[in-house]
């Protein structure tokens, strides 16, 4: 990568996730297979270019062979054999399709997966990077980017099938709005093995300035949670059944805003109150004399 393509990554991150909103506002007015598949390469492009910029250019290739080879052999293992999700078959509505999988499919396991990772860091760490750490250490954190992913698919979940046809399910008896909590476990199954793999095996760059690259800040971390807070407005006027409205406004909206506090605290804006940082500490013998 030359560097006045990583300079200007943030730029290009910023455009697409731009045109992608828009894409997805016009969405709005009527789904059309040419709209699903353009907003489903924007998606994929501004994150591809936001992931360059935070976490390395080899270690965002890296991120999107994990989740677009694992998410293509899962959705194919899944329309043919009914693994993971449950049995179903995709239609012509997104686009063409490599096998029996759309090729919007992986892409979009990419750029949730992404989105799912830097969430899950400004919850925890406040700091949109978490690099490699122990096997336990990562499957924490896997788990809780696996649960941001799937919190998504509550809402479109129903919509897909019933309103866009998108795919079909043989069974639509399940618990979920005619649907089957088994793909519930599929998501949160694929999504953990596409973060756990690449915290695994990523060496995320240690600063950006050892590649060359502007220091990210607010404005750079705007892109995945932008393309979240994007999905959830979808989701929260189009969702169908009208229950599933409430629903992904809630599952949606409760890590977007952790992690947008995660993001105030990591820029400084949000500080601890300045009574409990003067507070004195007290000590364990003062305690037990309390007592």
């Amino acid at each position: 990568m030359t560097p006045l393509l990583r300079r200007r990554l943030p730029v290009i991150a910023a455009t697409l996730l731009a045109v992608f909103l828009l894409i997805l506002a016009k969405r709005i007015g009527g789904d059309t297979t040419v709209a699903l598949v353009a907003s489903s390469l924007l998606m994929f492009g501004c994150c591809w270019a936001s992931a360059a910029h935070l976490l390395g250019g080899a270690a965002a290739l890296r991120l999107v062979v994990i989740a677009t080879s694992v998410g293509w052999l899962a959705e194919q293992l899944g329309s043919s054999y009914g693994w993971f999700f449950g049995s179903y078959a995709y239609t012509p509505v997104l686009g063409p399709a490599l096998g029996d999988v759309p090729i919007v499919i992986p892409l979009m396991w990419f750029a949730l997966a992404y989105v799912g990772y830097v969430i899950a860091n400004l919850i925890v760490w406040q700091d949109p990077v978490d690099r490699p750490a122990s096997p336990g250490h990562d499957a924490i954190m896997a788990l809780l980017g696996a649960m941001v992913v799937t919190c998504y698919d509550l809402g479109v979940d129903p919509y897909m099938v019933y309103v866009l046809k998108a795919w079909i399910m043989t069974e639509k008896d399940g618990w979920w709005f005619g649907e089957t909590v088994q793909g519930f476990a599929g998501w949160m199954t694929v999504s953990f093995a596409i973060l756990f793999a690449f915290r695994r095996l990523a060496r995320v760059r240690t600063t950006p300035e050892d590649a060359g690259a502007v220091l990210p800040t607010m404005r750079h971390v705007f892109v995945p949670l932008g393309v979240y807070a994007g999905l959830m407005v979808f989701q929260v006027l189009l969702g169908y059944p009208v229950e599933a409205r409430t629903i992904a406004l809630f599952a949606m909206g409760f890590p977007l805003l952790a992690a947008t506090i995660g993001l105030l605290r990591w820029q400084g804006i949000l500080a601890r109150p300045a009574a409990d940082e003067q507070a004195p500490a007290v000590s364990a013998d003062a305690l037990k004399e309390a007592a």
